[in-house]
């Protein structure tokens, strides 16, 4: 592949300076949309990078997790200035090297930048506990402490919005940073990084490698100096994660796949329903670990909601997200689109219906990218593959169940659990549903995706390892509770003996 510009070349980020990669390595990151246009060349990095990025860290943080937090987050609190005044040029940066559309990436950098200011809200706001003591002239009380060094891995589909979600609290909490993000979308991590350390973050807190898995996540992984590791991705890599972790007994938080499902029930507003499951299912192009790939629907209303299911996706536009008038841009990449479409072949071997879209698009402005046409699948059975694996394309199973009762044992037989809807009128199903759906998440007539910084994200079951985040969840995360006892009595006392 050829391109007219000469491209640019972006280094790593090692103890506040940037600088190549020790092997002198490069790859191509190229946009979606248009294969032809190459965005820039990122560096390939491998152990003796993550050795020299964990070592600036380690040295930073002896500094960093001694300046007060207030301080620390002043300097998070200009990093979302920034970002708040480079919003248009990282966003479009996004749906360059992404692929979804621009309406998407300004949501991704907002939730950059809600990240950022509300973590620097947290600065002043590192509570812990005081406490009565059961004996007298004793004060007893609980203080958060940072960990260390913190290795993060970081998924392409949002490139700015989840690093913001593991690095802003690391920072505020007192930790630093080696940040390894996807491979497929490096541009905005490294806007994030330029952003932060503008504002004036120290050398050594913040570190960025590029690079893929087995070259440069690995090491990471199983670095003797780094405490805590903070991966978003696939199941796999996940196991992985877990297996490296234990011999160390690290922290480790694993956000992973979702098979998530909006249930309808027969009294929904089917309007609201049907829009709620265009944009669950093919927002991002369904690159979403919440997207709503599964829809449970009344037979009362299932002929009417599939019709108008079908029409409107049939009606939705694919192009370069850079477009206005595009609604939903390509796959990040072939290997996505060609499990996009042997997930499609698999739903016609197994009986599926399949009443909308179903292949590539490759004509006209589609043949320079990784387009695939908005696919919905009817008349599926929950054990379907199509009905139980992440497929994480456009690709939609819709479901019918007879009642409230069917509809959530379907919802809940999948490995996963991140986030689930019902649309209903009915109060009573709406706080049974919340009860009962076993997810991290539940939306009630809304779909399945619009999290909010300020609650925890995350899911049961396969999805995670238990751990959140965003909010004060992840705080708990990258801190370690302490308690003090201050014993002013000026004489031995032995708790549990002398106030028996």
């Amino acid at each position: 592949m050829s391109s007219t510009v000469a491209p640019k070349a972006y280094r790593n980020f090692i103890n506040g300076e940037w600088v190549e990669a020790r092997g002198e390595k490069a790859y191509e990151n190229r946009n979606p949309a248009n294969t032809e246009e190459l965005i820039g060349m990122f560096p390939v990095s491998g152990a003796e990078d993550v050795e020299a990025a964990v070592e600036a860290a380690k040295e930073a943080y002896k500094k960093w997790r001694l300046t007060p937090a207030p301080k620390r987050a002043e300097i998070l609190f200009r990093a979302a200035e920034l970002l708040v005044q480079r919003k248009e040029q990282y966003s479009k940066d996004m749906t360059r090297e992404m692929g979804k559309v621009l309406a998407e990436t300004r949501g991704d950098v907002q939730e950059a930048i809600d990240m950022t200011y509300y973590m620097a809200g947290e600065g002043r706001r590192l509570f812990g506990q005081t406490t009565p003591s059961e004996l007298p002239n004793k004060f007893a009380m609980s203080v958060r402490q940072s960990i260390g060094v913190c290795g993060m891995i970081t998924p392409w589909n949002f490139p700015m919005a989840i690093p913001s979600w593991k690095m802003m609290p690391a920072l505020v909490s007192g930790n630093t940073v080696v940040l390894k993000p996807g491979e497929d979308t490096p541009l905005s991590s490294y806007n994030l990084v330029q952003a932060l350390t503008e504002a004036g973050l120290p050398r050594g807190v913040v570190n960025l490698v590029n690079g893929d898995g087995p070259g440069a996540g690995a090491p990471l992984v199983k670095h003797r100096d780094v405490p805590v590791i903070s991966f978003t991705g696939s199941c796999g890599t996940g196991r992985e994660i877990a297996a490296a972790c234990a011999p160390e007994f690290k922290h480790y938080s694993l956000e992973m796949g979702g098979k998530n499902i909006i249930i309808v029930m027969d009294d929904a507003n089917l309007d609201l329903a049907v829009d709620g499951a265009i944009w669950g299912g093919f927002g991002t192009t369904g690159q979403r670990c919440t997207a709503a790939s599964r829809v449970a629907v009344h037979r009362a209303v299932y002929k009417e909601f599939v019709e108008r299911f079908v029409e409107r996706a049939r009606a939705l536009r694919a192009g370069d997200g850079l477009d206005s008038a595009v609604d939903m841009g390509p796959l990040i990449n072939e290997g996505q689109l060609k499990t996009v479409m042997n997930y499609v072949e698999i739903g016609k071997n197994e009986g599926a219906r399949l009443a909308a879209g179903g292949n590539r698009l490759t004509e006209g402005k589609y043949a320079k990218g990784w387009f695939h046409e908005p696919t919905i699948f009817a008349d599926c059975t929950p054990k379907m593959r199509i009905a139980q694996e992440e497929i994480f394309g456009p690709v939609v199973s819709v479901l019918p169940v007879s009642s409230l009762d069917e509809a959530l044992e379907v919802a809940n037989g999948v490995v996963y659990g991140l986030s689930a809807s019902i649309y209903t009128r009915n109060v009573n199903r709406a706080f049974a549903a919340a009860r009962d759906l076993y997810t991290g998440i539940v939306y009630v007539n809304a779909p399945t995706i619009g999290a909010e910084t300020h609650l925890p994200f995350g899911g049961t079951k396969q999805t995670g390892n238990g751990h959140r985040e965003a909010a004060i969840a992840a705080i708990d995360f990258f801190t370690e509770w302490k308690t003090i006892y201050i014993d002013y009595s000026d004489r031995l006392q032995r708790a549990q003996i002398d106030n028996a």
